[in-house]
């Protein structure tokens, strides 16, 4: 008979839903292997019990013990050891034959049960033993779902304290699932506030919910300058949108002065158009934008916000310039393919002195707008835009980068 181990995967519970094989493993066992916690359900077993406490020292015991003869040897684990567990750690170190695993309803699976929530569209991610770091791509994605396995080091504090650096332009509701399947069972929600002053050193599974966006005051707002927060994004992309320290670029770099005629084309979600026209109440701001999410978007921003000299255009640029009025002063965010038409019809509307700032994201843009200004004879200069914001969690602080972005300002001639 081969050495076979057997990998059982428990509940908090101890040997409740264990299945038929799983307690044949159980009963045939001459070497029990596992965490204090998971030995102590089988504290009456007749096996050799090795409980570990380093899964690295447990593995050179283990292979030990193989060497010793033993044919039927038990580890216990916790859940599913294929999720996130044990099982990729062994099958690193044992021959993939002579392994067995018998899963257990897993803590994620508990405690998206019990919130009464579909989660098969969840991202889940582990923190425990890793680096809290991995939680920054999907919270900047605006995952509308995430569960995730905390440790004492990396927990609910700390992930609300990564909610809170990060300053997304979306919410989330925090539920902690603690001691799922035990006596001790506590699912609780928390606000942002709440969490970050949660100490907890219990076993927890924490699911981040998104929340639609919510503007409490809008005259708490400052001039110039507005979160990302505040406003509403894409629901698949809610980071998609101009963030705050560029927009605040762009509008530096328009030389806006109030009265005058502005076209912000491919707006998006409105968000430098609405900057604009907080700005300048007497100007009348086109905001110009082909998809029909996007025109909602607009919409749905302005009313939140109080702006009401956005005028939101439902078009393709540069076939519906023809229903504007011409431009003293042009924005463009994104331009749908039709950059080299755009500009070509700009150059015939946009007002003598007139200026056009372009945000840019390849070098083939970049080069297509210079030679574009050399032939046109029009004054130019370029803005690399660098930025990143600092991110403090717990007693670290890095920096944490925004895409890179050029900045193109263009003058038309005043003769």
């Amino acid at each position: 008979m081969s050495a076979i181990i057997h990998v059982v995967g428990i509940g908090l519970d101890g040997r409740t839903l264990v299945s038929a094989d799983a307690e044949i493993a159980l009963a045939e066992a001459q070497i029990l292997c596992g965490s204090p916690r998971h030995l102590a359900h089988f504290s009456e077993h007749s096996a050799l019990q090795i409980p570990w406490e380093d899964l690295h020292q447990g593995i050179t015991v283990l292979k030990h013990h193989l060497t010793q003869g033993y044919k039927r040897i038990v580890l216990l684990a916790s859940g599913d050891p294929l999720f996130f567990g044990i099982g990729r750690l062994l099958l690193s170190h044992f021959a993939p034959e002579i392994l067995r695993f018998y899963p257990q309803v897993s803590a994620v699976q508990l405690a998206f049960s019990r919130l009464k929530i579909p989660w098969q569209s969840a991202q889940i991610i582990s923190i425990h033993g890793r680096s809290w770091e991995n939680l920054i791509p999907p919270l900047k994605q605006g995952v509308a779902t995430i569960a995730i396995f905390t440790d004492p080091m990396n927990n609910v504090a700390i992930i609300a304290q990564v909610i809170q650096e990060l300053k997304l332009p979306i919410s989330y509701q925090i539920w902690v699932c603690e001691w799922l399947g035990s006596p001790q069972e506590k699912v609780q929600l928390f606000s942002l506030d709440e969490a970050l002053n949660y100490a907890n050193n219990s076993l927890n599974i924490v699911v981040l919910m998104r929340e639609p966006s919510q503007l409490s005051n809008p005259n708490s707002l400052p001039v110039l300058g507005l979160s990302d927060a505040v406003f509403n994004g894409f629901p698949d992309q809610p980071g998609l949108m101009t963030k705050k320290e560029i927009r605040s670029l762009i509008l530096g770099e328009l030389n806006l002065q109030d009265g005058q005629t502005i076209w912000d084309v491919g707006a998006g979600t409105g968000t430098v158009a609405i900057e604009m026209a907080r700005l300048l109440p007497k100007s009348a701001v086109y905001a110009i934008e082909k998809k029909s999410i996007g025109v909602q978007l607009i919409h749905q921003n302005c009313q939140q916000l109080g702006v009401k000299n956005v005028n939101v255009i439902a078009g393709v640029a540069p076939e519906i310039f023809a229903e504007l009025p011409n431009p003293d002063r042009v924005f463009i965010g994104g331009s749908g393919g039709n950059l080299t038409a755009i500009l070509s019809t700009l150059s015939a509307r946009l007002t003598p002195g007139g200026i056009l700032v372009l945000a840019l994201a390849t070098q083939e843009h970049q080069a297509m707008i210079l030679t574009w200004a050399k032939q046109q004879h029009w004054p130019y200069h370029a803005l690399d835009v660098r930025l990143s914001r600092s991110l403090a969690v717990g007693d670290l602080t890095r920096w944490h980068p925004l895409n890179p972005i050029t900045l193109m300002q263009l003058t038309k001639p005043a003769g």
